[in-house]
């Protein structure tokens, strides 16, 4: 799944798999021998702010690079799954593309991404950026993409529901049994107030039921990603902890079947002590749905093993030039992948336009890249920051693991299990585990 935008935009950008028009190296020269290069993922129209600021980038990359001629594309989404696959293979991508962390290795398989390799070296930002990002782009030892963004799954808290359910704000849980304890705690306040909230439709029930299992030190599917391993002690224990809250402790309110807006919502109004999501949620809860910045607090994922990681990067058409890659990467590190600068990292520009900055993630790079980054974003924060001390210091801890292969199919098998859990206080855990194991199964040997 992706997350609500991972951005520091002033709105969730648009991000989109753009016009269907020729792209490739057929079209690598511009008027007066400049190398062109198309691009996408240019936020929308509607998204002024943003669109503004990718213009500028743009215009100066031009001037400090006058050999390049970039031409953007825009829609929403970036990718779309609609066309995606069918784009790459008509030869309609752009010479420089979008790509969810999950699909990286489905263009690789499918032979529509160029070899990257002979040329990161000129790449300035590549070593510093998170080496664990960087493979999720890299296989048999070859660079197929480049990481842009990325996120980790952590538990978001009202620290104002904490404080008046007699929980300390300041040592959010770090355990599920304490993230039942708080929850029961929570929801005893009553006027509709839900302790704990979780999805369980629209994939997203899967999702998280993915992240909850990583969580415990589980996994969806095995290492060689050929079966299911959902039916397992760890698999049970995320089961059973939902259960026991939404039935016995009732923690988790009688309203089921939520999808993401449904929690942002409860958050938003004061009425939801805690649920799973990324940083980047954190804006859409004040300027979308009514939170205040102090309220709202982010935490390491519970359980202390692992958490689930997604994002972004960009990957290059198979039919562009030696010379479109290099202008493309040094696009990319224009625009994206130099510290404290460039169009997610401008902070001062950011904090101007009334956009957050301070938020803990994303964090893409490493040593004294990070350092300069970190150190720009605090200059120029407008967010409580120390509200998100625990989950960048939590995070430290945690392995960090990408989404199954196949899984948005996973995730629908998923669904019906923690639906089942939350709507049926009799439901067969055991039965439920083993049904979906057979069909992760299934799903898995077919793709």
């Amino acid at each position: 799944m992706r997350s609500t935008g991972i951005r520091r935009s002033l709105v969730a950008l648009g991000v989109g798999a753009l016009a269907l028009t020729a792209c490739g190296s057929d079209d690598d020269e511009a008027a007066g021998g400049k190398t062109r290069i198309t691009v996408n993922c240019m936020p929308p129209k509607s998204a002024k702010v943003d669109r503004q600021f990718f213009e500028e980038d743009i215009a100066a990359f031009e001037k400090k690079n006058p050999d390049i001629d970039v031409v953007p594309h825009d829609a929403f989404p970036c990718q779309d799954p609609k066309t995606f696959d069918a784009k790459l293979a008509g030869g309609q991508m752009e010479d420089v593309f979008y790509t969810y962390f999950t699909d990286a290795g489905h263009v690789v398989d499918i032979n529509q991404a160029a070899d990257l390799t002979p040329y990161v070296v000129e790449l300035k930002s590549y070593a510093t950026i998170q080496r664990q990002l960087r493979d999720i782009y890299t296989a048999d030892g070859k660079v197929y993409g480049i990481p842009r963004t990325g996120y980790s799954m952590g538990l978001i808290y009202n620290r104002a529901l904490f404080e008046k359910a007699g929980l300390d704000p300041e040592q959010p849980p770090t355990t599920w049994a304490e993230v039942r304890d708080a929850a029961k705690k929570i929801a005893a306040l009553g006027d509709g107030t839900v302790g704990y909230a979780d999805y369980s439709a629209q994939n997203q029930g899967g999702w998280h039921f993915t992240a909850e299992l990583y969580s415990q030190g589980g996994d969806v599917v095995s290492p060689d990603g050929e079966k299911a391993t959902v039916d397992t002690p760890e698999g049970r224990a995320v089961l059973r902890t939902l259960h026991d809250m939404r039935w016995k402790d009732e923690s988790m309110g009688s309203k089921q079947l939520l999808v993401i807006n449904d929690a942002q919502q409860m958050m938003g109004a004061g009425k939801l002590g805690m649920y799973l999501a990324a940083p980047d949620n954190i804006p859409i809860l004040v300027k979308e749905k009514g939170a205040e910045y102090r309220d709202i607090a982010i935490a390491p994922m519970p359980g202390g093993r692992a958490t689930l990681i997604g994002g972004d990067g960009y990957m290059f058409n198979k039919n562009a030039s030696p010379e479109q890659i290099r202008a493309g990467l040094k696009w990319l590190d224009h625009m994206f992948l130099t510290p404290g600068d460039g169009f997610l990292g401008d902070y001062a520009r950011a904090k101007k336009n009334d956009a957050p900055v301070g938020l803990p993630e994303p964090r893409l790079f490493t040593g004294a890249a990070d350092e300069k980054d970190q150190q720009v974003k605090k200059a120029n924060a407008n967010v409580p920051v120390e509200n998100y001390r625990a989950f960048l210091d939590g995070n430290q801890q945690l392995e960090m693991k990408i989404e199954p292969p196949s899984a948005q199919q996973l995730y629908s098998v998923l669904d019906g299990v923690v639906s089942a859990v939350l709507t049926k206080e009799d439901a067969d855990i055991d039965r439920l585990l083993k049904d979906a194991s057979g069909k992760i199964d299934g799903i898995l040997a077919r793709s």
